[in-house]
């Protein structure tokens, strides 16, 4: 690493349980191609390879991947598997569990609780690892309607020692209080960025007992898969001027602002822009700039 380098240090610290990350992490959905799942171009082996190895010399030490994010070509696991282990100590790999996509990239039913364990077992397979630090479980029509066998199946892999931390996603609070009722919770992760205010009061439920939030697409916002594309608000060019940075760093800056427990996953397949994402981690908004940006929010329905 160079002297003057970003470090994801910048950003802070939380803990997922007993395991301490910093706030800035990366998600793996972008580097098996242009464009998330069988959309768009593979990605360049040596590149996602180089993103990872980036990342990581970058002070990166929390990954957020799944078994189902793969491209005609690529699998994030499997990059990752390639890229860093021996895994470094400090390390934290988290994965998601529930939905599922078949050989030819079809999205198949969600897991019942008796299949999730052949998930983990595939994470497992995929990273080569004897244990998986947080799996996350993505709440779909089956599991939202039948929370407590779902998680409580991971619940036991947790006891059988395959799993060490359990996590939500697209979770709704009283889908928290449930799981909490099963098992502890480290982290809930949801669609929520600066243009998208509808799950506010998860943040702050988070935030009440210490629950790290980690929100997806918060620099893609509303464009969701898509990214963010070119149009952007008059009030975040305004605000990435003043700070010398990029509309998608001021995304990440104001996203770490909204709370300690609040963590960032920015994806990408370009080596530069893990420097940028890292970088945003030091990125330090006035009180101005944040009522400017809160402007931009939707009010939640």
């Amino acid at each position: 690493m160079m002297m003057n380098d970003p470090h994801a240090g910048a950003a802070g610290t939380w803990r997922l349980g007993d395991l301490t990350v910093n706030r800035l992490g990366l998600g793996a959905m972008r580097l098996t191609g242009s464009a998330p799942f069988h959309a768009g171009v593979p990605r360049d082996r040596s590149q996602a390879i180089a993103v990872l190895r980036r990342a990581v010399e970058l002070g990166v030490d929390h990954i957020d991947t799944a078994a189902f994010y793969f491209s005609r070509l690529r699998s994030a696991n499997e990059l990752i598997n390639s890229a860093l282990s021996p895994y470094p100590d400090d390390l934290v790999i988290a994965t998601k569990v529930g939905p599922s996509r078949d050989s030819s990239g079809a999205w198949a039913e969600p897991a019942r609780p008796d299949e999730l364990r052949g998930h983990v077992e595939e994470n497992l397979r995929q990273l080569g690892r004897d244990h998986l630090d947080l799996v996350n479980l993505r709440l779909m029509s089956r599991s939202s309607a039948n929370l407590a066998e779902h998680f409580g199946a991971l619940a036991e892999l947790r006891d059988a020692g395959l799993v060490r931390h359990l996590g939500l996603s697209a979770a709704r609070p009283e889908h928290l209080a449930e799981a909490r009722r099963i098992a502890p919770v480290v982290c809930v992760q949801n669609r929520w960025g600066v243009d998208a205010a509808a799950d506010d009061g998860m943040v702050r439920a988070c935030a009440a007992d210490g629950t790290a939030f980690v929100p997806f697409y918060a620099v893609a916002g509303e464009g969701g898969e898509a990214g963010h594309g070119g149009a952007q608000d008059a009030r975040l060019r305004e605000v990435a001027r003043a700070h010398g940075a990029s509309v998608a760093q001021i995304r990440l800056a104001w996203t770490l602002h909204q709370g300690d427990h609040v963590l960032a996953i920015p994806g990408t397949g370009d080596p530069a822009h893990v420097a940028e994402n890292v970088a945003a981690g030091a990125i330090r908004l006035s009180e101005e700039e944040l009522r400017s940006l809160d402007a931009l929010r939707r009010s939640a329905p």
